[in-house]
């Protein structure tokens, strides 16, 4: 892959992209976007660049996780992604949900014995309560990074696969603008 990088100035980063593709990738990043600048100056260079990639090669937005992030990725037309994010906050007990984002060592979660996600088909979801994984938590014990993690990976997944189908129904941007309203509401 080449790494279109120039920081946030729109100049830099277009004379990046056009000597990258000059040379020919396979595929093209966006890197330096996850280095601490304000989500509006994020959006102005993503918004800027992604437009200028080549459309007919993989399309990569290095280090930028958060769900709002991807999903405004994809509205973009990125492809790919990473970060660590998903199991970074999973080993320290944040979960993302439907429902908004838990962290699960909170004391309200204790004595609680619904699932985390009662929308949620992953194998945390369907085995475990919160208050078992709280207790995990709170105790430090690797069962439950493991199985935050598997459930933060699942929701990934998930959110991956709504955001392909609803590019494949042609409605990406009404269930895009839903998703994004869902978490808004619940956060």
């Amino acid at each position: 892959f080449g790494i279109v990088q120039g920081g946030m100035h729109e100049n830099l980063r277009d004379e990046s992209l056009m000597r990258l593709v000059d040379l020919g990738f396979d595929g093209y990043a966006i890197g330096g976007l996850s280095v601490g600048e304000p989500k509006e100056e994020r959006s102005r260079i993503l918004g800027h660049v992604a437009p200028k990639m080549p459309s007919d090669q993989p399309r990569y937005l290095m280090g930028m996780g958060t769900p709002e992030d991807i999903i405004e990725a994809v509205g973009a037309g990125i492809d790919m992604f990473d970060c660590v994010l998903p199991t970074r906050n999973a080993r320290n007990g944040w979960l993302f949900t439907r429902g908004g984002d838990v962290k699960i060592r909170n004391a309200r979660y204790r004595d609680d014995t619904a699932p985390l996600d009662e929308r949620c088909a992953c194998y945390t979801c369907r085995h475990f309560t919160r208050a078992y994984l709280h207790h995990l938590q709170k105790a430090n014990e690797i069962l439950g990074a493991r199985l935050n993690t598997l459930h933060n990976l699942h929701y990934y997944q998930q959110l991956m696969r709504e955001l392909r189908a609803a590019i494949e129904q042609g409605c990406f941007s009404m269930s895009s603008r839903a998703l994004l309203e869902e978490r808004r509401r619940l956060l």
